[in-house]
Parts: C-alpha cells; sequence; structure tokens
C-alpha cells in the first residue's frame, strides 16, 4: 500500500505500512532531515520489537524450546494496518499471527501514531498483551537515523550533541552485537558531546541510565533537530563510520548481556505485561531553524 503524507504546514512527513517506517521528515524548506536510506544503511527509522539489539545466536529460549529472532527484531520487516490516515498524521497497527508465532509465541499489538504539529513530529507508541492468561515479555525501541551533517556544506566534525543536563555517567558498549559486562567512561564533556566517525569505531554508544529526556543535534549556526522522549529508560548512539548519518535511539531494553543462556522471559532489560496491561512510550523530533542573525 502506499505511504502516507502528511504535515503541519511546516513540516512534511513520510510514513510507510512496512515496519510503519518514518520515510522522510522535510523542513519549511524543503530539506530532508532525515537519512536518505542509501546502501551504506539502507534503513531510515525503523521500529525495534519484541527485542533491542542481538540474542546469542539469534536465538531465545522459550518454555525450553529455540526461536530464531534476529537483531531488532521482525516488527521493522513486517506490515502493518492503516488504522487511520489523516492530513497531520497516521495510526498503524500490527498483531500476533501465524507467522509471528513461528518467531515469537506470544500475543500482541503494537500501535504506532505520528502527528506533525508545528516543528515537531510525535512518535507515540502503545503496546498492548491482548493475552488472557500469559506475560508479555519484549523490549521496543526507536531507531531515527537524522542527516550528519545537518547543515549542507559543513563538516560532521563541526556538529554537536547537547543534552538537556549534565551526563557524567558511564556508557555501555556490545561486542559481537552482546552487551559487554563493563562499564567505558563518557565522552561526553558536560551537556556536550563533539561528534566524530571516530566516536563509533567500537559500534553503539549506549547510555543505560541517561539523566535527559532531550538532545539537541545541531551544526553551528543553529541547523539541526531536537530529539525528546517519555517512556523509554536507555537511549543508544549509532553511526557506521563514514555513512552521512546518526542514530538517536530511545529504548526500553538492551542487547543480551555476555554469558546469558537463560529463558527468554529473564533476559535483563525487558518489560514484562500481564495479560489485558498496557504500556505507552513517545519519542518526538523538532526541526530545529538556523539562528537569525542580529
Amino acid at each position: 500500500m502506499t505511504d502516507h503524507v502528511f504535515g503541519s504546514g511546516r513540516i512534511k512527513a513520510r510514513v510507510a505500512a512496512q515496519g510503519a517506517e518514518l520515510q522522510s521528515l522535510a523542513d519549511g524548506a524543503g530539506q530532508d532531515r532525515l537519512w536518505a536510506g542509501l546502501p551504506a544503511w539502507p534503513r531510515r527509522s525503523p521500529v525495534l520489537f519484541p527485542i533491542v539489539g542481538r540474542l546469542p545466536d539469534d536465538t531465545a529460549r522459550i518454555d525450553g524450546q529455540p526461536f530464531h529472532i534476529t537483531q531488532h527484531g521482525f516488527a521493522r520487516d513486517r506490515a502493518f494496518a492503516w488504522h487511520d490516515r489523516r492530513p497531520d498524521g497516521c495510526t498503524l497497527t500490527l498483531t500476533d499471527d501465524a507467522d509471528s508465532h513461528t518467531i515469537f509465541p506470544y500475543r500482541f499489538a503494537l500501535t504506532l501514531d505520528y502527528q506533525a504539529e508545528g516543528d515537531t513530529l510525535h512518535v507515540r507508541y502503545r503496546l498492548h498483551n491482548p493475552d488472557p492468561a500469559r506475560t508479555l515479555p519484549a523490549s521496543l525501541g526507536a531507531h531515527p537515523a537524522f542527516a550528519w551533517p545537518q547543515q549542507q556544506g559543513s563538516a560532521k566534525t563541526d556538529h554537536v550533541l547537547t543534552f538537556e543536563r549534565p551526563e557524567p555517567a558511564p556508557i555501555r558498549r556490545v561486542a559481537g552485537g552482546l552487551l559487554q559486562p563493563e562499564s567505558f567512561p563518557t565522552p561526553i564533556e558536560g551537556r556536550t558531546l563533539a561528534l566524530s566517525d571516530a566516536l563509533f569505531v567500537d559500534d553503539a554508544i549506549i547510555m543505560d541510565a541517561p539523566a535527559s529526556r532531550s538532545v539537541r543535534f545541531h551544526a553551528p549556526d543553529g541547523t539541526g533537530v531536537t530529539v525528546a522522549w517519555e517512556g523509554f529508560r536507555e537511549l543508544g548512539l549509532w553511526t557506521k563510520p563514514g555513512a552521512d548519518f546518526l542514530c538517536i535511539e530511545p529504548w526500553y531494553g538492551f542487547a543480551t548481556p555476555q554469558g546469558f543462556s537463560g529463558e527468554f522471559t529473564n533476559k535483563p532489560g525487558l518489560l514484562h505485561l500481564a495479560p489485558g496491561e498496557e504500556w505507552h512510550a513517545s519519542w518526538s523530533v523538532t526541526v530545529d531553524s538556523p539562528a537569525i542573525p542580529a
């Protein structure tokens, strides 16, 4: 089914049914602030469910049986159903079926709602456990990739992340896709992270207890975006060195810790939704305008 294009008059977004994935986010001048999904990394803003990160051997052990779940789960590769399409947004839902049960034998209903308002795109998540008897264990995350540089003609190393609050806590890293047991000194100085490809040679920067609930990604003249989140606990930052994007990823969950081999339901970092329970979270991106000279 065709993508849905919508806007506020100041931003214009496009969302696909496949993966309920945001495909573009243009500012008032028509410049797309989202990564274009080029061959270096062909995704743009995938939905991570029912896992964030990787499992050992891409295998979850559920009730003693192995289930093959690849990195970041299967939602990003499934077609969501349109619930509604509006001039200023849309709502899509993915529910369990016979195919999903061969990968992940739980019932679920995952709904995403996109809403454009002024300079901001709001993305809201609702995860419902419709099973009358069984708890749903899962993780869920966002993975939007923003064009880097944001300001055309500027260098990538001219860009910084400015966090809402100081972030002195150590960071976490993965190796072979699994969470390493040790922590590492943060490269964030106060509220500021000076950006370079070198930060990501060892894969993602994982903040498992960020003090902030928003971060601004911007060029020296102020061109950039502000990403804010609610309901998510962790934050991932990632790029593929040499590619022109930066992912700012609010998560509830993380890659499996090295050495873990137990039942999936005991995997660290999961939500556990009781029968009939719902979980809500959201993130937003506000398109920041360049500074106006005095």
